[in-house]
Protein backbone atom coordinates (compact mmCIF):
# COMPACT_ATOMS: atom_id res chain seq x y z
CA UNK A 1 0.00 0.00 0.00
CA UNK A 2 1.45 3.54 -1.06
CA UNK A 3 2.27 5.81 1.83
CA UNK A 4 0.73 9.55 1.37
CA UNK A 5 3.98 10.83 0.36
CA UNK A 6 4.32 8.54 -2.37
CA UNK A 7 0.36 9.51 -3.41
CA UNK A 8 1.59 13.32 -3.23
CA UNK A 9 4.58 12.38 -5.21
CA UNK A 10 2.54 10.75 -7.96
CA UNK A 11 0.10 13.42 -8.30
CA UNK A 12 3.17 16.09 -8.50
CA UNK A 13 4.94 14.17 -11.55
CA UNK A 14 1.25 13.39 -12.90
CA UNK A 15 0.64 17.40 -12.43
CA UNK A 16 3.31 18.43 -14.01
CA UNK A 17 3.32 15.63 -17.31
CA UNK A 18 0.38 17.44 -17.87
CA UNK A 19 1.30 21.27 -17.81
CA UNK A 20 4.15 19.61 -19.89
CA UNK A 21 1.64 18.48 -22.58
CA UNK A 22 -0.63 21.81 -22.32
CA UNK A 23 2.58 23.97 -22.77
CA UNK A 24 3.87 21.94 -25.87
CA UNK A 25 0.70 21.47 -27.41
CA UNK A 26 0.01 25.52 -27.30
CA UNK A 27 3.67 26.13 -28.77
CA UNK A 28 2.96 23.50 -31.88
CA UNK A 29 0.06 25.10 -32.39
CA UNK A 30 1.19 28.65 -32.02
CA UNK A 31 4.60 27.51 -34.12
CA UNK A 32 2.16 26.26 -36.93
CA UNK A 33 0.57 29.89 -37.20
CA UNK A 34 2.95 32.19 -35.93
CA UNK A 35 6.44 30.48 -37.56
CA UNK A 36 9.26 30.73 -34.32
CA UNK A 37 7.96 34.06 -33.22
CA UNK A 38 5.00 31.84 -31.89
CA UNK A 39 6.91 30.23 -29.09
CA UNK A 40 7.33 33.45 -27.31
CA UNK A 41 6.87 32.84 -23.75
CA UNK A 42 4.30 35.01 -22.62
CA UNK A 43 1.42 34.40 -24.98
CA UNK A 44 2.21 30.55 -25.06
CA UNK A 45 1.46 30.17 -21.27
CA UNK A 46 -1.47 31.96 -21.03
CA UNK A 47 -2.77 30.07 -24.16
CA UNK A 48 -1.79 27.10 -22.02
CA UNK A 49 -3.48 28.01 -18.75
CA UNK A 50 -0.12 28.54 -16.83
CA UNK A 51 1.99 31.25 -15.23
CA UNK A 52 4.82 32.42 -16.83
CA UNK A 53 6.85 30.77 -14.17
CA UNK A 54 5.77 27.67 -14.68
CA UNK A 55 7.77 28.04 -18.17
CA UNK A 56 11.02 27.15 -16.68
CA UNK A 57 10.04 24.26 -14.28
CA UNK A 58 10.71 22.54 -17.83
CA UNK A 59 12.48 24.11 -20.28
CA UNK A 60 15.71 26.31 -19.35
CA UNK A 61 15.13 28.90 -22.72
CA UNK A 62 12.86 29.63 -25.32
CA UNK A 63 14.49 28.27 -27.98
CA UNK A 64 14.51 24.68 -26.15
CA UNK A 65 10.57 24.75 -26.00
CA UNK A 66 10.78 25.45 -29.94
CA UNK A 67 12.94 22.44 -30.64
CA UNK A 68 10.65 20.42 -28.39
CA UNK A 69 7.44 21.94 -29.88
CA UNK A 70 8.46 21.03 -32.99
CA UNK A 71 8.93 17.46 -32.80
CA UNK A 72 5.79 16.98 -30.47
CA UNK A 73 3.65 18.13 -33.58
CA UNK A 74 5.04 15.01 -35.48
CA UNK A 75 4.05 12.82 -32.40
CA UNK A 76 0.23 13.20 -33.15
CA UNK A 77 0.49 14.96 -36.75
CA UNK A 78 2.91 12.12 -38.78
CA UNK A 79 0.52 8.87 -37.89
CA UNK A 80 -2.66 10.94 -38.58
CA UNK A 81 -1.44 11.39 -42.34
CA UNK A 82 -0.22 8.27 -42.95
CA UNK A 83 -2.83 6.79 -41.02
CA UNK A 84 -3.54 2.82 -41.37
CA UNK A 85 -4.51 2.28 -44.84
CA UNK A 86 -2.46 -1.05 -45.96
CA UNK A 87 -1.67 1.02 -49.20
CA UNK A 88 -1.80 -1.84 -52.22
CA UNK A 89 1.33 -0.41 -54.15
CA UNK A 90 3.90 2.44 -53.58
CA UNK A 91 2.06 4.07 -56.33
CA UNK A 92 -1.17 3.96 -54.36
CA UNK A 93 0.80 5.29 -51.18
CA UNK A 94 2.66 8.08 -53.03
CA UNK A 95 -1.00 9.15 -54.40
CA UNK A 96 -2.96 8.88 -51.30
CA UNK A 97 -0.62 10.89 -48.94
CA UNK A 98 -0.28 13.32 -51.89
CA UNK A 99 -4.07 13.64 -51.39
CA UNK A 100 -4.76 14.32 -47.64
CA UNK A 101 -1.71 17.00 -47.79
CA UNK A 102 -2.84 19.51 -50.61
CA UNK A 103 -6.09 20.20 -49.97
CA UNK A 104 -7.90 23.28 -48.59
CA UNK A 105 -8.68 21.78 -45.64
CA UNK A 106 -5.28 21.32 -44.71
CA UNK A 107 -4.23 24.79 -46.25
CA UNK A 108 -6.52 26.59 -43.85
CA UNK A 109 -6.24 24.83 -40.71
CA UNK A 110 -3.37 26.57 -39.47
CA UNK A 111 -3.01 25.41 -36.19
CA UNK A 112 -2.97 21.66 -36.70
CA UNK A 113 -1.12 21.62 -40.24
CA UNK A 114 1.88 19.95 -41.19
CA UNK A 115 5.37 21.74 -39.17
CA UNK A 116 7.60 21.50 -42.64
CA UNK A 117 5.23 23.99 -44.46
CA UNK A 118 4.50 26.33 -41.21
CA UNK A 119 7.83 26.86 -40.62
CA UNK A 120 10.36 26.07 -43.46
CA UNK A 121 11.64 29.43 -44.02
CA UNK A 122 11.95 30.14 -40.14
CA UNK A 123 13.82 27.07 -40.17
CA UNK A 124 16.10 28.28 -43.20
CA UNK A 125 17.21 31.48 -41.26
CA UNK A 126 17.43 29.59 -37.63
CA UNK A 127 20.76 28.83 -36.02
CA UNK A 128 21.73 24.99 -36.41
CA UNK A 129 19.57 23.68 -33.59
CA UNK A 130 16.88 23.94 -34.60
CA UNK A 131 17.62 23.16 -38.64
CA UNK A 132 19.44 19.67 -37.47
CA UNK A 133 16.07 19.12 -35.70
CA UNK A 134 14.01 19.80 -38.70
CA UNK A 135 16.26 17.75 -40.52
CA UNK A 136 15.55 15.10 -38.01
CA UNK A 137 11.94 15.26 -38.08
CA UNK A 138 11.87 15.00 -42.31
CA UNK A 139 14.65 12.11 -41.83
CA UNK A 140 11.97 10.19 -39.97
CA UNK A 141 8.64 11.19 -42.14
CA UNK A 142 10.76 9.71 -44.96
CA UNK A 143 11.46 6.46 -43.68
CA UNK A 144 7.64 6.14 -42.22
CA UNK A 145 6.26 6.93 -45.89
CA UNK A 146 8.70 4.11 -47.77
CA UNK A 147 8.98 2.01 -44.48
CA UNK A 148 6.23 -0.29 -45.64
CA UNK A 149 7.30 -1.26 -49.36
CA UNK A 150 11.08 -0.24 -49.23
CA UNK A 151 12.97 0.72 -46.42
CA UNK A 152 16.49 2.02 -47.04
CA UNK A 153 15.90 1.74 -51.32
CA UNK A 154 17.47 4.78 -52.78
CA UNK A 155 15.26 4.82 -55.41
CA UNK A 156 12.20 4.86 -52.96
CA UNK A 157 13.71 7.69 -51.15
CA UNK A 158 14.05 9.64 -54.46
CA UNK A 159 10.07 9.10 -54.67
CA UNK A 160 9.39 10.31 -51.56
CA UNK A 161 11.48 13.07 -50.86
CA UNK A 162 10.11 14.51 -54.61
CA UNK A 163 6.49 13.75 -52.74
CA UNK A 164 7.74 15.73 -49.59
CA UNK A 165 9.19 18.44 -52.24
CA UNK A 166 5.67 18.76 -53.75
CA UNK A 167 3.90 18.63 -50.56
CA UNK A 168 5.14 21.29 -48.75
CA UNK A 169 6.05 23.39 -51.67
CA UNK A 170 2.80 23.04 -53.05
CA UNK A 171 1.15 23.88 -49.49
CA UNK A 172 3.58 26.88 -48.84
CA UNK A 173 2.37 28.36 -52.26
CA UNK A 174 -1.33 28.15 -51.97
CA UNK A 175 -0.91 29.60 -48.57
CA UNK A 176 0.86 32.63 -49.93
CA UNK A 177 -1.03 33.74 -52.80
CA UNK A 178 -4.04 36.30 -52.26
CA UNK A 179 -6.08 34.44 -55.22
CA UNK A 180 -8.41 31.82 -54.03
CA UNK A 181 -8.36 30.19 -57.53
CA UNK A 182 -4.91 30.08 -57.77
CA UNK A 183 -4.28 29.00 -54.39
CA UNK A 184 -6.75 25.98 -55.20
CA UNK A 185 -4.77 25.38 -58.54
CA UNK A 186 -1.40 25.05 -56.97
CA UNK A 187 -3.32 22.56 -55.16
CA UNK A 188 -4.55 20.39 -57.80
CA UNK A 189 -1.68 20.96 -59.97
CA UNK A 190 0.48 20.14 -57.47
CA UNK A 191 -1.71 16.54 -56.91
CA UNK A 192 -1.47 16.07 -60.13
CA UNK A 193 2.28 16.05 -60.41
CA UNK A 194 2.46 14.04 -57.19
CA UNK A 195 0.57 11.12 -59.05
CA UNK A 196 2.35 11.93 -62.40
CA UNK A 197 5.63 10.85 -59.71
CA UNK A 198 3.67 7.87 -58.50
CA UNK A 199 3.00 6.10 -61.80
CA UNK A 200 6.21 6.74 -63.01
CA UNK A 201 7.69 5.47 -60.04
CA UNK A 202 9.16 1.62 -60.98
CA UNK A 203 6.98 -0.51 -58.92
CA UNK A 204 8.34 -4.02 -59.47
CA UNK A 205 8.36 -6.11 -56.09
CA UNK A 206 6.71 -3.13 -54.67
CA UNK A 207 4.96 -5.03 -52.27
CA UNK A 208 4.68 -3.90 -48.27
CA UNK A 209 7.84 -5.47 -46.50
CA UNK A 210 9.90 -5.94 -50.04
CA UNK A 211 12.18 -3.69 -51.84
CA UNK A 212 11.85 -2.08 -55.19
Amino acid sequence: MSSPTDRTTTARAAAKQASLARILDAGAARMRSEGLSGAAIGPLMQEAGLTHGAFYAHFPSKNELALAAFSHGFSSGRPRWLGRIRDVSWAARLKRLAQRYLNQAHRDNLPESCGFAALASDAARAGPQFRERYEEELRRTLEAIRRPFADGDDAATDDTIALMALCVGGLSLSRAVASEALSMRILRVCQTAAATLADAADTQDSTPGKSK
